[in-house]
């Protein structure tokens, strides 16, 4: 029997970690896209309103995401990888956005197992998709809690906006907000034109009284907005 080298020994060492870590990072990727397709469907359906649903699927989504945060802790170079970051991120998104639209109390980072970074970027993601909530609020004709999530979404890049540190510390939270910034102007733009065609609409309902509930079809404003464009 020949005795390895000492060079082979710790080759044979290291192939033997490099195994363990790379079935723990095959698993990882798997795991982490079930993460990010469950709390993405706990979002749609916190938009649809099916709160208890959403709240199902976010309890599936960090139950999973423990299971893999104990997988991962002999591994650090593997939890910290961008995809398994960026799947605690989409499960703390989920369960910011649902807190949100149920005015529950904001959520923190321990509370959600999530990581700062991680969790600052899914606040930014978070309060962009209430674009969309806005928008269909506005298509109800309930303009105050359109004017309610808009102060939400300003709130949270407020506060963002004040975060400057480097992007390797902060995992791209400038752009992050950038975006929201983006969503943000054009949310409140729809809000405006929605309440200033309100005041137009009451205006001209006291000055026709009956001749104006005789045109039959309100004005068309931002009740007549898709929430589907949500850009």
């Amino acid at each position: 029997m020949v005795t390895p080298s000492p060079a082979g020994r710790i080759a044979e060492s290291i192939v033997r970690r490099f195994e363990g870590l790379a079935g723990t990072r095959d698993r990882a990727l798997g795991e982490g896209r079930q993460i990010t397709r469950l709390a993405a469907n706990s979002v749609r359906a916190t938009h649809r309103g099916e709160l208890a649903e959403a709240e199902r699927l976010l309890t599936e989504a960090q139950n999973r995401m423990i299971v893999l945060k104990a997988e991962l802790r002999p591994y650090p170079s593997v939890y910290w990888a961008g995809y398994v970051q960026d799947a605690m991120k989409e499960a703390a998104e989920a369960a910011i956005a649902l807190a949100i639209v149920a005015d529950r109390p904001l959520p923190e980072p321990a509370d959600l197992g999530v990581e700062d970074a991680a969790y600052l970027n899914a606040l930014a993601e978070a309060a962009s998709e209430l674009r969309r909530q806005v928008l269909d609020r506005l298509r109800e004709n309930d303009l105050a809690r359109a004017e309610f999530l808009l102060g939400v979404m300003d709130d949270i890049y407020s506060a963002l906006v004040t975060v400057d540190f480097p992007d390797a510390i902060t995992g791209g939270l400038r752009r992050t907000t950038d975006a929201l910034r983006a969503v943000l102007e054009r949310t409140r733009g729809d809000v405006t034109m929605a309440a200033t065609q309100g005041r137009v609409e009451r205006a001209l309902r006291e000055a026709l009284g009956s001749e104006f509930a005789a045109l039959g079809t309100p004005l068309a404003g931002a009740r007549d907005v898709d929430p589907l464009h949500v850009e």
